[in-house]
């Protein structure tokens, strides 16, 4: 089973994220699982939401504290809270950063820390400061848990009522991601 955990701030979607991870994974063939960790959160406050993947059905209904892969999609919380606790040495890091991953303060090797600036790729394409999905273009690309067909019938699942224009935005940011 794969524990994904994935962070960042209200309102920058990590629980849609999470969802789109999930629902990529289903149409990839395998069993998942997404769910989000609510408190009295507010936008801008920081938050997380957890996704299971497998081969066989998920029974386990808990928080994820020993994450295989960090998805980050705001590098300042990094200066916040320690997000790699519970991280191994073999945990794999996305993170949305303009910074090189040596300047990053984690205690993760850093063969295994991805960094990429979705914000600006989402600034680029879809024309908002929304890098949740962009990130996740990334996240297939490094991780090979979701395929990139996957993501894009997540997306067009996902956002079916928000019109074909945020779809084809939102793949073409996920594509751009993809090939970084």
């Amino acid at each position: 089973m794969i524990q994904i955990r994935i962070h960042g701030r209200g309102g920058q979607g990590v629980v849609t994220a999470s969802e789109l991870i999930a629902i990529a994974a289903f149409a990839d063939g395998r069993y998942s699982q997404a769910f989000p960790s609510f408190g009295v959160e507010r936008t801008g406050a920081p938050i997380e939401s957890y996704t299971r993947i497998d081969s066989r059905p998920i029974r386990l209904r808990e928080q994820i504290y020993n994450p295989d892969i960090l998805v980050i999609l705001d590098a300042s919380l990094l200066q916040v809270t320690d997000l790699s606790q519970g991280c191994g040495q073999e945990t794999r890091v996305i993170i949305n950063t303009s910074k090189k991953k040596e300047k990053l303060k984690l205690q993760i090797p850093q063969e295994n820390i991805y960094t990429i600036n979705a914000t600006q790729i989402a600034l680029d394409v879809i024309g908002k400061d929304i890098a949740n999905t962009v990130i996740l273009g990334s996240f297939a690309k490094n991780t090979e848990e979701v395929s990139l067909s996957g993501l894009k019938k997540a997306v067009k699942q996902k956002f079916q009522n928000k019109g074909q224009e945020i779809i084809k935005k939102n793949i073409q940011a996920i594509e751009k991601a993809y090939n970084y």
